[in-house]
Formats: C-alpha cells, sequence, structure tokens
C-alpha cells in the first residue's frame, strides 16, 4: 500500500514538476504531434484492441471497430485538424465599459487531470477524453477500470509506447486506488460512471475545489409516436438497445409506444431482434457475474410482479439474450433503477401529455429518443422536457457526431465532452482586457462636478439601451 501511494505521487509530482516547461513548449506543434502518435498507436493496435474488448465483453470485433475504435479516431482527427482554430485568442466586444480598450479570450491548459474511465467502452471513455487533454495542454493520469483487465493493461502499454509519464500515465487497481488517486489536488477531473459514483468524485473534488465533467447515465426514454416509420423505429431501437448487450448510458432504458401501433411495433421489433442477433450471434457479454446476477435478479421479481415476457429470458452465465417485456409493475426495479443491460420494458401510452409527465417526473436523462413524423409532437416533447441530448427518428449516434458536444444535465452529468467542448473542458479561457485609450478615469474619484456629470451621461446611455416595456 505504502508503495503503490509512493508510485501514485511520484507521478503526480513529476507532472506538476514538468508543468511550467510545459505551459512554454507544448504549443500547437508538440499537441499535434501528441494526438499523432496517438492516433498511429491505436491504427497499429486495432487488432489488439478487438482482441481485449472481446476478452473483457464478449464483443464481435466488427462491433468494437464500430462502437469504439472508429469515433476515437475520429475524435483524434477532428482535434488535430480544428486545434489551430481552438488555440486562438479569441476577439471580445465590449460594451461602455471595453471602451477604449482590446479584449481577447486566452484559452490555457488547466493543468494535471484525472481521467477515471469506465468498463462499458474502455477504450474510448479512457483516450477519448485523453485527446481532450492533450488538445488543450494538459497532462493526465489515466485510470482505467479493473473489470476490463484486459484492456486496462492494453491502455497501460500503448500510453507509455507514446508519451513520457511526466505527460501522460496509467494507473491501474481498484477501487482504493482511485480513491487514492482522488485525495490528490488535480486541476481537472474527468469521470464517465454511474451516478452514485459521479456524486463521490464530486465530494472528493471539492475538497481541493477541483473542477469536474461527469457524464453520468440514467433512465433515458425512448417515444414510439403514432406517425412513426415502424421498421426503421424497430430497427435503431434494437441497434441503440443491445449493442454492447444494453450496457450503454445513451441506450434506449424504456420505450413508451403508443397504443394505436402497439401491437404492430412490437412484431417489428421482435423481427428485427431475431434478425441482427440469429441464436445470441455477434451479443456482447454481461462484464461479471455479478452484474449478470443484478440483471436477471430485476427480471425475475418483474416477472413475479405480473410482467409478460415477449422474447428472451435469463440466459446463462455472462450471456443474457434481448428480452423485451411489457406489463411491468411501476414500482420494479426495472421501471426505478438504470437497466443497463439487454432488457427492455414496453410501456403504452395514449396521450402524449402523460409521458412527458412521467419523464419530468424523474431524473433528467442523458438521452431522450423520439420516434415519429409529426413536427408539433416532436417540438412539444423537446421543449417539455430536459435532457443531455434528443435523437429524433435514431438512436446512440449523437455521441460520434463531430459538431455535437456529449454531457448530461443534472444527475445525468456536468460539463461536456468531444471536440471543441472537450478542449474547453480541459481549459481555462483566459480574458485579457488591454488599455489603449480608457476614458474610465474621468469617471475616478473624486467625485466633483465633472465627474458626477460623467456618471449621470454613463448611465442615461446605459438605460436608453434597455427596453421601454
Amino acid at each position: 500500500m505504502a508503495e503503490e501511494n509512493t508510485v501514485l505521487e511520484q507521478v503526480f509530482e513529476a507532472q506538476g514538476a514538468a508543468g511550467a516547461a510545459r505551459r512554454r513548449d507544448f504549443g500547437l506543434a508538440a499537441r499535434r504531434a501528441a494526438l499523432g502518435r496517438l492516433a498511429q498507436a491505436v491504427q497499429r493496435a486495432e487488432s489488439a484492441i478487438c482482441d481485449a474488448l472481446a476478452a473483457d465483453l464478449g464483443r464481435a470485433p466488427a462491433e468494437s471497430l464500430l462502437v469504439e475504435v472508429t469515433p476515437l479516431l475520429q475524435d483524434l482527427a477532428e482535434a488535430r485538424r480544428h486545434l489551430p482554430r481552438w488555440m486562438r485568442p479569441r476577439r471580445v466586444r465590449g460594451g461602455l465599459a471595453g471602451l477604449g480598450t482590446v479584449a481577447r479570450l486566452v484559452p490555457e491548459p488547466r493543468g494535471r487531470a484525472l481521467i477515471i474511465a469506465p468498463w462499458n467502452y474502455p477504450v474510448s471513455l479512457a483516450l477519448g477524453p485523453l485527446v481532450s487533454a492533450l488538445a488543450a495542454g494538459c497532462s493526465a493520469i489515466i485510470k482505467p477500470s479493473e473489470l476490463a483487465p484486459a484492456t486496462s493493461a492494453l491502455i497501460a502499454r500503448l500510453v507509455a509506447d507514446c508519451f513520457p509519464p511526466d505527460l501522460v500515465a496509467v494507473v491501474e487497481g481498484d477501487m482504493d486506488v482511485a480513491t487514492r488517486l482522488l485525495a490528490l489536488p488535480f486541476d481537472h477531473i474527468f469521470f464517465t460512471g454511474s451516478p452514485a459514483v459521479g456524486r463521490v468524485v464530486m465530494a472528493a473534488a471539492a475538497r481541493h475545489l477541483t473542477s469536474v465533467t461527469l457524464e453520468l447515465g440514467g433512465k433515458s426514454p425512448c417515444i414510439i409516436g403514432p406517425g412513426a416509420d415502424l421498421a426503421r423505429a424497430a430497427r435503431w431501437v434494437a441497434f441503440g438497445k443491445f449493442a454492447n448487450a444494453g450496457q450503454t448510458c445513451i441506450a434506449p432504458d424504456h420505450l413508451f409506444v403508443h397504443d394505436s401501433i402497439a401491437a404492430p411495433f412490437k412484431a417489428a421489433l421482435l423481427a428485427e431482434i431475431a434478425r441482427i442477433y440469429p441464436a445470441g450471434r455477434d451479443l456482447a457479454a454481461i462484464v461479471s457475474d455479478r452484474h449478470a446476477t443484478r440483471l436477471r435478479d430485476m427480471l425475475a421479481e418483474a416477472l413475479n410482479r405480473g410482467a409478460r415476457l415477449l422474447t428472451g429470458g435469463p440466459g446463462q452465465g455472462r450471456q443474457m439474450p434481448p428480452s423485451v417485456l411489457e406489463a411491468l409493475a411501476p414500482d420494479t426495479p426495472l421501471a426505478c433503477e438504470e437497466i443497463f443491460g439487454p432488457i427492455l420494458p414496453i410501456l403504452p401510452f395514449s396521450d402524449i401529455e402523460t409521458v412527458i409527465s412521467r419523464i419530468n417526473a424523474g431524473d433528467k436523462p442523458l438521452a431522450l429518443y423520439i420516434f415519429d413524423h409529426d413536427r408539433a409532437m416532436i417540438d412539444r416533447v423537446i421543449a417539455g422536457t430536459s435532457s443531455g441530448a434528443v435523437g429524433v427518428n435514431l438512436t446512440m449516434i449523437h455521441f460520434s457526431h463531430p459538431g455535437l458536444p456529449f454531457g448530461g444535465v443534472g444527475v445525468s452529468g456536468q460539463g461536456q465532452a468531444h471536440g471543441r467542448w472537450g478542449f474547453l473542458a480541459f481549459s481555462h479561457e483566459k480574458p485579457v482586457l488591454e488599455n489603449r485609450f480608457s476614458p474610465a478615469p474621468l469617471l475616478f474619484p473624486p467625485y466633483g462636478a465633472r465627474s458626477r456629470r460623467m456618471i449621470g451621461w454613463v448611465k442615461r446611455l446605459t438605460a436608453w439601451s434597455l427596453p421601454r416595456r
């Protein structure tokens, strides 16, 4: 224990000692070179990444390339392409107070960052935030999840081959290691995981007044409206829910299906599940026996309370088939907790206002999905609810859109990631105001007749710009 603490402190101190030189020397060229090394390493390690994810999550190589490797390479390409613009100071216009001055915002690195990654997408959610940290000029310590040991070891080797430890280091271990890392005074913490652990991270950060980005989760609802294209909705829902065996923070957690199309939609969804996962082929595994037991217990309680299983079942070991059920009692764990597995409840509705009220009665979700072609209904749901993001006639892929930030609101998260928003998460935009010919001293004391006239003039000019009603 004492030796592990010493290693953690040594890495942390080494990154701090290199901080001053890094601020001076880690400019545009150095940052782009670092991102380039990481991109080349990820490309060289594609097969090893797929093998590690298969060992940890039982995931098909094609799915790993689709949902982890490709989005990560896209993040790297976006950062290298747009970094000159992100780093450039931004001129800012001013009002009366800025008369005779020049204002700009200068992005500077926050400093030492801690990245705590989850097990469900252990590559992209460890190295994706690292892309943002390096782009912003920060050093980083990455703590991968111990529940994905093969991937954790691979990330440690990959990072060690790319970067010196005073720039990027990987620290492996269990929750005790994470706790010791959280005790250190980092300048920024980027955490992806559950809301419960997010509260622990935020409390630890508060001790040092450390800024945080929290990517959490929650029960992301999906609405299938009466005007939905049922075949398309079934295809998107089946992919979004059952990719990675449902272990995705933005997977549809439950479906609100309009009464008028419930029967044909259920038939379309079951047919789509059978088509894309014949005999369970290409379906990932549950990450651990403990997580599988939790899901089976939730399913068993729901069925004991009267729910009807339309397809699927408990499965065996870490394998669990896609399961769809209806008639769910409202106070069962499946109805109240984030499912985070391949179980999909269907809830009927006849009035969209009832759905909006149910969504608003819970915590704000990380994602909300709507399938319909009625623009008024879509706009009503968007305006009447709050969520990290909204997907219309699609699921999941907003995470990979290069022009959109990713993040939650309230219990589902704090702060935003990806692209320029990720760069800003690890940056401080420092305001710089330069005096050229500011008349502000005319307003300074002593407050004689002239200064009082000038203050009155400024007040009237300010009031003139306000609305009259």
